[in-house]
Parts: C-alpha cells; sequence; structure tokens
C-alpha cells in the first residue's frame, strides 16, 4: 500500500497548474489513481440531467481531482508549503512539518 503525507482535512497548497498557488482543504484523495481533491480547486462544468438532487437538471460547476504530487501541505505555524517527516512520540508515530518542526494534527 502506497503511504501519502496528505490526509482527507489537511490544508494545502497548489504547486503547479492552473490553479498554482491557490491554498485549500482536502475533501477526498483517491488513493489508487494518486489523486486529491482538493476545495475551490480544478473546478470543472458537469453536466446533469433532471434528478431528485437537481430537479433543474443544468450545468453545476464541481472540483476535479489533482495529482497528489502538485500539492504539498501547509505548516499550521508559518502558514507556508512544507514537507512532510514522521518522528516517534510516545510510541506513537505522528507527523511533522519539516520547517517548523511542529507536529501537525
Amino acid at each position: 500500500m502506497k503511504k501519502f503525507h496528505i490526509k482527507k482535512g489537511d490544508t494545502v497548497y497548489v504547486n503547479t497548474g492552473n490553479d498554482k498557488g491557490k491554498t485549500g482543504k482536502v475533501l477526498e484523495v483517491l488513493r489508487d489513481r494518486d489523486r486529491v481533491i482538493v476545495e475551490g480547486v480544478n473546478m470543472v462544468s458537469k453536466h446533469t440531467k433532471p434528478s431528485a438532487q437537481h430537479p433543474q437538471g443544468g450545468i453545476i460547476k464541481q472540483e476535479a481531482s489533482i495529482h497528489i504530487s502538485n500539492v504539498q501541505l501547509i505548516d499550521p505555524e508559518t502558514s507556508k508549503p512544507t514537507r512532510v517527516g514522521y518522528k516517534e512520540v510516545e510510541g506513537k508515530k505522528v507527523r511533522y512539518a519539516k520547517k517548523s518542526g511542529q507536529e501537525i494534527k
């Protein structure tokens, strides 16, 4: 199984692509395809038929996935992109920001 440094609920910075420089919260991690869905990033227009949820149908804007290598975790202390490391604290493996050394919850 692959090990990802990004988890659902993390705040991330987009490194590359049309949305470079944006930040957002991770809504979903698609482990099988190495992709993440980030709130407000990579918005696409989806054409929908009328249904119970959307009785009118029409065009809906929604987030599409981006590759996990194109995002970096935001350091909770400095609010800048950082790499992620792992260390053992009191017998538990925890993530920490490499830039500030602060533990990531």
